[in-house]
């Protein structure tokens, strides 16, 4: 029985460090792989950044769009503006206007090789 008892005091002694190095352990784990560690904050931190990236992107053409909506407001018109819309909507040519109408390109035509699909 003295060989179980010394088992069962040394168990005693190693029980607590072991259980202790567990618990710091995981939290370890937690804190890099969790839902909310270090992985999961880089990530986040290159989608905020894409995120604001595409905002200014956005921004610039609102912008863009904007200023050419404020043409075509009737205080601050843009006969140029307003005309190159009327065509393009209207589809529209001015009689003094020269139209130069060409002929869609082959591959046969220009001397390239056609695609063997």
């Amino acid at each position: 029985m003295d060989l179980f008892g010394e088992i069962k005091r040394r168990a005693r002694k190693v029980a607590g460090p072991v259980l202790g190095s567990l618990v710091v352990a995981y939290f370890v784990y937690g804190t890099v792989q969790g839902d909310r560690g270090l992985f999961a904050y880089f990530s986040m931190s290159q989608e905020l950044t894409r995120a604001q990236t595409a905002l200014s992107e956005l921004r610039r053409t609102r912008l863009g769009l904007e200023q050419r909506v404020a043409l075509l407001r009737p205080e601050s018109l843009d006969l140029d503006l307003l005309e190159e819309r009327a065509r393009i909507v209207l589809d529209f040519v001015n009689p003094d206007d020269f139209v130069l109408v060409l002929s869609p390109v082959t591959p046969k035509q220009d001397g390239m090789p056609r695609d063997p699909r």
